[in-house]
């Protein structure tokens, strides 16, 4: 007769193993599939297919088996005599080991759902270009054209169908300088707005058939911010950046697959028209999943920095010198800093774009180029300034970080002589920050730092207070 010892022992040992799987369980649900033929994870590999036994397979590795059946490479398996086989039991599935495998990411919180759009709370044009005041200095012109834009694009959404008159977009053309502020301006408003806004880049674009994303990508990028929600996306604002960057090549053999070609295929994606968009990938292919998009209701903003085209406006300003007293010099707008703003769309088709697409973005305009006065405005009033936010890191070391007005001026001056933008800003002072931010956390009885111009120019030390007393 069996012992009740040896019934409860085995009773114990059936439930720790039951445990233990389960631990394996909810240890695996962590970590990432893998596919069982080319060995890449899901978040690279796109969607898996599962089989018996618990075996996944890509279906870009899916596609090629059923293209080596098609292609007669395997028929000397005849699938109707094969035994139903285990495979498992001769090649583990999941044979990886733990060190590999890359652990899943965690999921962002599900954002609240959004108000609906009405005429009712649809943010004025001036509420609009009050919050990118805060944090864009200058450019009133183009946050006006801008703020209008996305106005007047709520309201298109909105009353598309309410009569049978119908209101045309008004796609945007913004030009200025390197660093003046064009991609920041835009990606304030899609801090701001809850429209789905996406900013894609026209460098990687290439024409259908060729190596590089597709045109239809930009929706594509569109879609994902909206969250795969084809509706949504279809009322969204799309920013392509580095316009300039498809220009007609002017002395070219070879087929302009990045140029021409390109803003050839962004002109009925543009104009709007039912576009076939693959969902999570930047070019067409046959195991991508499809949808359509219709782009009529999508406003289009392109950015680019135009590099030269001045010299373009200059030639076209300067045909009318001639010799005399009422003559124009040549050289009377060699120092002109917005020469950009007299830009005309002929200047445009000179520079390489094409009519047809100069066609579909009436409304040009261009940013100013920065001064001085520009500079230290941009140092000192938005709410994320850059000078701010080094006083917030050394405020966490329970430091106070000062800049009298020298030093404002010294930076002002070093940014105008590198002559690419803001940007110049955060290089001079990482510069002069670095001993600074090095020195700092060693030495508890520091209490205050002010920076001045002298420091800044390599002549000087900055103005060091201890805690309670002064040096």
């Amino acid at each position: 007769m069996p012992n009740d010892t040896d019934d409860k022992t085995k009773e114990n040992e059936s439930i720790n193993n039951k445990n233990s799987s389960n631990d394996n369980d909810k240890n695996n649900d962590d970590y990432e599939n893998y596919c069982y033929l080319c060995r890449r994870p899901e978040s690279s590999a796109g969607p898996f297919i599962t089989l018996p036994g618990n075996m996944h397979v890509c279906n870009e590795c899916m596609q090629k088996s059923f293209d080596a059946f098609n292609n007669n490479q395997m028929q000397f398996i005849d699938l109707s005599r094969m035994p139903n086989i285990n495979m498992s039991q001769f090649m583990p599935f999941d044979d990886i080991p733990q060190s590999q495998k890359v652990k899943k990411k965690k999921k962002k919180e599900d954002k609240p759902e959004e108000a609906p759009l009405t005429l009712e709370n649809i943010p004025a044009p001036h509420k609009i270009k009050a919050m990118l005041d805060e944090y864009v200095v200058g450019q009133e012109y183009a946050k006006k054209a801008i703020s209008v834009a996305v106005y007047n694009h709520y309201k298109r959404v909105i009353t598309n169908t309410m009569d049978d008159i119908e209101i045309e977009k008004s796609n945007m053309l913004m030009l200025g300088p390197t660093g003046c502020g064009k991609t920041y301006l835009v990606k304030t408003i899609a801090r701001l707005l809850n429209v789905p806004l996406a900013i894609t880049d026209a460098t990687t674009l290439t024409e259908a058939g060729y190596i590089g994303d597709d045109v239809e990508s930009i929706l594509s990028k569109l879609l994902a911010v909206a969250d795969n929600d084809v509706e949504k996306a279809e009322r969204g604002i799309v920013f392509i950046d580095e316009i300039d960057k498809i220009a007609k090549k002017k002395e070219t053999r070879s087929r302009d697959v990045s140029g021409e070609s390109v803003q050839q295929g962004l002109l009925k994606i543009i104009e709007g028209a039912d576009v076939e968009v693959p969902v999570g990938a930047g070019s067409k292919n046959a195991m991508t999943p499809m949808t359509t998009m219709n782009t009529q209701n999508i406003l289009f903003i392109c950015g680019g920095a135009f590099p030269d085209i001045e010299d373009i406006i200059k030639e076209r300003l300067s045909k009318q010198s001639s010799m005399g007293f009422n003559a124009d010099l040549k050289d009377r707008f060699d120092n002109e800093p917005n020469l950009m703003k007299e830009v005309t769309v002929d200047d445009l088709r000179d520079f390489g774009m094409i009519p047809e697409f100069l066609g579909r973005l009436p409304v040009i305009y261009t940013l100013d180029a920065l001064d001085k006065d520009m500079y230290i405005k941009i140092l000192k009033e938005p709410k994320n300034a850059i000078l701010k936010q080094y006083q917030k890191l050394l405020a966490l070391d329970e430091v106070d970080l000062k800049f009298d007005d020298s030093a404002y001026e010294a930076i002002a001056e070093k940014a105008m002589e590198k002559k690419t933008g803001a940007r110049a800003l955060r290089a001079i002072i990482e510069k002069f920050m670095l001993d600074i931010m090095y020195e700092i956390p060693r030495d508890d009885s520091i209490g205050t730092v002010t920076i001045t111009g002298d420091y800044i120019n390599g002549k000087g030390s900055p103005i060091i207070e201890l805690r309670g007393t002064n040096i």
